[in-house]
């Protein structure tokens, strides 16, 4: 097995959305995609953009990706990796994918002076937690994740 993990080229927004649909499919979430594939296009390849996304490729076929952006730590006083996304196609599971995308985002904390790589995992989805705690990282028992959209954000930010 040839793999390769490489950032996402302007030409892969296509590929992008369909893993992004992929993973919303597994999650039970799909009906909640509502971005299109230029949205994904926009946020990755415009000038500017500041979300970025790494593709694995086994033997030269899409088998996964990481979609991230990085963030800031007060406490810290250094910015960060929020991992979006990390999906590994079903057919390519087991193969050490997951980690080797991961162990990317690791090595560019370290390179960079990152805090820390952070990302959210569904209290439903055992195996991620299993493979994430297996690998070090500490599910945080005591923060929960908040969300403002639609209504709620317009109503805030008009004040």
């Amino acid at each position: 097995m040839m793999l390769t993990i490489r950032p996402a080229r302007p030409s892969d927004a296509p590929l992008v959305f369909q893993l992004v649909r992929e993973l919303a499919d597994y999650e039970k979430l799909l009906h909640e995609v509502v971005a299109s594939e230029a949205d994904v296009t926009a946020a990755l390849f415009a000038e500017g953009a500041r979300a970025f996304c790494d593709i694995a490729e086994v033997d030269g076929e899409p088998a996964g990706f990481a979609l991230w952006f990085n963030n800031f730590s007060t406490f810290r006083g250094r910015h960060g990796i929020y991992l979006e996304d990390l999906f590994v196609r079903p057919a390519f599971r087991g193969r050490g994918i997951g980690k080797a995308l991961l162990a990317g985002l690791a090595k560019r904390c370290v390179e960079q002076g990152y805090a820390r790589l952070e990302w959210a995992v569904l209290d439903w989805n055992a195996p991620a937690i299993g493979f994430y705690e297996g690998l070090g990282a500490t599910v945080l028992p005591d923060w929960r994740v908040c969300r403002l959209t639609g209504p709620a954000l317009e109503a805030l930010g008009r004040g």
